[in-house]
């Protein structure tokens, strides 16, 4: 379809929606009704007409979002020379959810008239957008117009009405299965994770989100899993993740990871004095990761936490995946408090079995 932005006059059109009942010849100049509403789509479309036939270009251009209808305002205001007045009957408006956004499109038929005495109809579909008003920062994005695209029309202004947007700019595809993750997320992790703190990061506003290919020794056909990371808590020095990732029915599950419990002897039971031995003593399996992310190369999830802020004490964990899970492979420890980063390695199963 022609884009609405190419040709001054279809310039002018991409700026031109507005609800059936208030199709009519309205005069251009301050004559016309004021009206600046964007409480819902067929508002917000009245609006920009009111805008365009009181020939107020800086609140018309203000309806659209980061992407103009023209390459600068001034080229905008000048496309509307010649124009009078402009009509345009709306079809039904669809909506539909996508990634923290409602997405709504518009079927639309535009005739515009000239001082001349000439018209022309054009016809196509519009989309606006919604940004979630909960997760926004300032300044405060409305909903507004993202996208349009017109084309001429041989058929009377009356008839020219597209029936639907099947064919036009739509909202993006839903990711069903990032939806699946964040409420596997929510039901697990959401009493526990500090939601607000998390909102504030800015990593935070979506999962890191990886796809894996594999192949399991039991079938050499190649596979593909997708991994989420969310944030959960920021603390002083640490910062700890979930992780979640498909499986093979197409569902959503939270990861565990094995972890050693180990039995640290220190000089004089002081910390700070020396370490004796670190022994492992045994297994536990955790849910959540310190400072922990999937390096796409090695294929490894690695986590490093500190024990405190100087970070000569700490602890780090690699996960290997292979076989279509995440398998502890080393583990290392500085267990001193001497300033010093000095850690030694007291899992390592590195070679594949």
């Amino acid at each position: 379809m022609k884009d609405v932005r190419a040709p001054i006059l279809a310039t002018i059109l991409a700026g031109c929606l507005i609800a059936p009942a208030l199709s009519q010849n309205a005069p251009a100049g301050t004559d016309a009704a004021y009206i600046d509403d964007r409480s819902d789509p067929a508002a917000l479309i009245r609006s920009l007409y009111s805008a365009i036939n009181r020939h107020e270009f800086a609140r018309a251009w203000d309806y659209f979002g980061d992407t103009k209808p023209a390459a600068d305002f001034e080229s905008f205001a000048k496309g509307y020379e010649g124009t009078t007045s402009v009509d345009v009957e709306t079809g039904g408006v669809s909506e539909e959810g996508a990634a923290g956004s409602i997405y709504y499109t518009i079927p639309v038929a535009i005739r515009a008239k000239q001082q001349d005495g000439g018209e022309q109809v054009f016809a196509g579909c519009y989309t606006l957008r919604q940004l979630s008003a909960q997760t926004q920062e300032p300044p405060f994005k409305p909903l507004h117009i993202e996208k349009g695209e017109l084309e001429p029309s041989t058929s009377a202004f009356e008839q020219a009405l597209p029936a639907s947007c099947g064919d036009g700019p739509m909202p993006p595809q839903r990711d069903t299965v990032l939806e699946a993750a964040r409420a596997v997320f929510a039901a697990s992790h959401g009493e526990r994770c500090d939601a607000a703190a998390a909102a504030e990061a800015d990593d935070a506003a979506e999962p890191a989100d990886y796809t894996i290919r594999y192949r399991t020794k039991a079938d050499d056909a190649e596979k593909e899993a997708r991994l989420f990371r969310f944030l959960c808590m920021r603390g002083a020095y640490n910062t700890t993740f979930a992780f979640f990732m498909t499986d093979d029915g197409g569902g959503v599950r939270p990861l565990q990871f094995a972890t050693p419990e180990l039995d640290i002897h220190y000089v004089n039971n002081d910390p700070e004095a020396g370490v004796e031995a670190v022994n492992v003593i045994g297994f536990n399996s955790v849910d959540e990761l310190v400072d922990a992310d999937y390096d796409e190369a090695n294929h490894t999830i690695v986590s490093h936490a500190k024990w405190r802020g100087v970070g000569d004490a700490s602890s780090t964990g690699t996960w290997l995946f292979r076989n279509g899970l995440f398998s502890l492979v080393q583990y290392d420890v500085d267990a001193s408090y001497d300033g010093e980063v000095n850690p030694e390695t007291v899992l390592d199963y590195n070679i594949a079995p």
